[in-house]
């Protein structure tokens, strides 16, 4: 006797999608009544109906009556749970998450092959096939495991809406990293026309919940890597936005991974900085660019010292300026208190 195969979902979801599929099966195999048969039906075998004409004499060979036809198959429901191909589905032009690893994949794969599935995909009709709105982690396990078909809820939805539920699902199970949270705002608000109001409505974000978010993709691309990482907090990511040399804001963000800065101790360098006074230029001497009693330093030279300022800079973690002029000049490093000035004595080997 051939083994029972295992049910891919969860119990209690599995259960409740088994009753609904039995459930339509029998609805669809059950012949619809007929009302003008209905009355023949009734007639005793051999009676004959009032007024009702006498019958034919039937032939003495008559052929042996004909094998009725199977009932077709009938489609799949609009709406609904059902068991569908995963060659059938395709995933959603508008998946806010822009990185799956192969990790997570693994895991989830050996999770599916040990338990099931617990939750079924989200999907829509699209053209012949199906449109993933929400699982897409899931549909691919299901294609390493090579399972031919996986359960899914088929619903109906605009492209707008399947943005919205997509991210909405990935937002409830607070699967997103905050950089692509932001863009998938971003995409529903470019994609739609719609403005920031609109799409935390769609969404059931505050107006200010989204923005803010949205800010975050001003940071450059180093810093939002790092935010997509875990390497810095929306916290810290905050405080960057408040630098506006995007420099100085790179250099800040891996003093924060490299330090393990807290929210509240980069807040105190940034303060530091602003409150601090430019330094004044030294006489005679102007910045990397100026040479002596203003006249400009030559192009070339110009751009070997503004290099050597750029490797000094990324190299200490510091904010320096040098002062060049052919026969002098100065290096200046800033520093933010006392705890600042030591990690720098350390990059220079200089023992305080």
């Amino acid at each position: 006797m051939a083994a029972t195969p295992k049910s891919r979902l969860g119990r209690g979801l599995g259960g409740i999608i088994a009753n609904a599929t039995k459930s339509a099966a029998a609805k669809a195999a059950s012949p619809a009544p007929d009302t003008k048969a209905a009355p023949a039906a009734a007639t005793a075998p051999g009676a004959k109906a009032a007024g009702a004409p006498a019958a034919a004499p039937a032939p003495s060979a008559a052929p042996p009556a004909a094998a009725a036809a199977p009932a077709p198959a009938a489609p799949p429901a609009t709406t609904g749970f059902q068991e569908i191909s995963v060659h059938l589905i395709e995933p959603s032009p508008y998946q806010a998450r822009r990185e799956i690893t192969a990790g997570q994949l693994d895991e989830l794969a050996e999770s599916i092959r040990a338990e099931g599935l617990l939750q079924p995909v989200v999907v829509r009709r699209h053209k012949d096939k199906f449109q993933l709105i929400a699982g897409e982690r899931r549909w691919r396990a299901f294609l390493m495991l090579k399972i031919k078909t996986i359960p899914a809820r088929v619903v109906d939805a605009s492209n707008a809406s399947a943005a919205a539920l997509g991210l909405i699902e990935n937002l409830q199970r607070e699967d997103l990293n905050p950089i692509d949270e932001a863009y998938g705002y971003a995409s529903l608000i470019r994609d739609f026309d719609l403005t920031q109001e609109a799409a935390a409505g769609r969404v059931g974000k505050s107006r200010a919940g989204v923005a803010n978010t949205l800010r975050l993709l001003s940071l450059d691309a180093e810093i939002q890597g790092y935010l997509a990482k875990g390497l810095v907090s929306v916290g810290h990511a905050k405080v960057l936005l408040g630098i506006e040399e995007p420099p100085q804001r790179a250099l800040l963000a891996r003093r924060i991974i490299g330090e393990g800065l807290s929210v509240r101790a980069t807040e105190k360098i940034v303060q530091t900085r602003k409150a601090a006074p430019a330094p004044a230029p030294a006489p005679g001497a102007g910045d990397a660019t100026a040479g002596v009693k203003g006249r400009a330093v030559p192009p070339a030279e110009s751009a070997a010292v503004a290099g050597i300022q750029k490797k000094l800079t990324s190299h200490l973690g510091a904010r320096v300026q040098v002062k060049h002029t052919p026969r002098r000049g100065k290096i200046i490093i800033e520093y933010a208190g006392n705890a600042d000035l030591q990690r720098i004595l350390e990059k220079l080997g200089v023992e305080a």
